[in-house]
């Protein structure tokens, strides 16, 4: 069994996924009763990526698309209907416990205050999860006051306070150490950084750089700040109504979309030049129903380029080149049946 002061080890090597999820399934039944129909809400639907040991995987889309969910399933904080979650090529539930995952994967939320119990100094919220490991308290209290000085925090001003007499910054740094104090491999990351103002998140930012860097991590990146995404990613994962849309390397992604819904989000950027600002919306309505989501492509309600095969079949995660870069829109599959789809070749 690791010891809780060693880092869960590299069982397949640099070519191996640390993070391989299939088909990962997330519906929350709503409503029903004597006469009412049972209904479903389909958050995240049958979503399978790949997260390589050392890169930044970053997760992008609108409000509601499935980004936290999938986050959640990743972390067992909530149960999923169906698919499967490999830590570095182990099963998650079978050959790879519970609390095994806990030590190798690490979450940063979004609310920094709400994250941290407020009856505990900063000292005692970072040594809680080793001690919970075996760590004697000697061993922890150590341990947290080398993490804060490791996220620039003095652990002689700041070990004995409370997360209510630190800012919403200082207050992300502890739950940046927090997530690091049991040495996981990889700490996903839940819009870790909107809530803070840019000056403190360009800060945050640099430190997440340094730390990947220093301790050699593995990082799940997800924002709606596509800015911040193409900072800090090596591969960007494109979201809609709970479905994989684009998938790639992230110069790829945002240099040449090829589906219409990143191109939307894409051109929605805000521009400090004024010359470059949009001036009509690039995308128009609001995203359908998760209850009832529209049949073949899930964006083909909201699509420019919308044609009947759209409303029909589900495209399928397909290469737009030899990059790595994917996407699920008819538009780049080879003799789809769509006017601009590429001629399929003969064989």
């Amino acid at each position: 069994m690791t010891t809780p002061l060693e880092p869960i080890a590299d069982i397949g090597g640099a070519a191996q996924p640390l993070l391989d999820v299939k088909g990962l399934t997330k519906h929350f039944p709503i409503g029903g009763g004597l006469f009412a129909e049972k209904k479903i809400v389909r958050a995240v639907d049958d979503v399978s990526f790949q997260v390589g040991k050392g890169e930044t995987v970053g997760i992008v889309g609108e409000s509601g698309c499935g980004k936290s969910t999938t986050a959640r399933l990743l972390m067992h904080l909530m149960e999923r209907n169906s698919g499967e979650i490999l830590f570095d090529g182990q099963l998650v539930g079978a050959t790879f416990s519970l609390r095994e995952l806990r030590r190798g994967m690490q979450m940063v939320f979004q609310d920094s205050y709400a994250s941290l119990n407020p009856r505990l100094t900063i000292e005692d919220s970072i040594a809680f999860g080793p001690k919970v490991h075996g760590i004697s308290d000697k061993a922890a209290r150590e341990l947290a006051r080398d993490l804060l000085t490791k996220v620039g925090l003095r652990p002689e001003v700041f070990a004995n306070r409370y997360p209510h007499e630190v800012s919403g910054g200082q207050r992300q740094r502890v739950n940046i150490a927090r997530a690091l104090a049991l040495k996981p491999r990889l700490v996903i990351l839940d819009e870790a950084v909107s809530a803070l103002d840019k000056s403190v998140e360009a800060q945050v930012l640099n430190l997440l750089t340094d730390l990947k860097r220093d301790l050699g991590l593995t990082y799940l990146f997800i924002s709606h700040d596509l800015n911040v995404v193409r900072y800090i990613s090596d591969r960007v994962l494109v979201m809609y109504l709970g479905q994989v849309v684009e998938l790639g390397p992230v110069d790829a992604v945002y240099d040449g979309p090829a589906h219409p819904y990143t191109r939307a989000l894409l051109a929605a950027m805000p521009a400090m030049d004024p010359d470059e600002r949009t001036m009509t919306p690039p995308i128009s309505g609001d995203p359908p129903n998760p209850i009832d989501p529209p049949s073949g492509c899930r964006f083909h309600t909201r699509c420019p380029f919308a044609e009947e095969v759209c409303s029909k079949v589900v495209p399928a995660l397909s290469p737009v080149d030899e990059s790595g870069h994917l996407a699920a829109c008819h538009q780049v599959i080879p003799g789809s049946g769509h006017s601009r789809a590429p001629v399929l070749e003969a064989a």
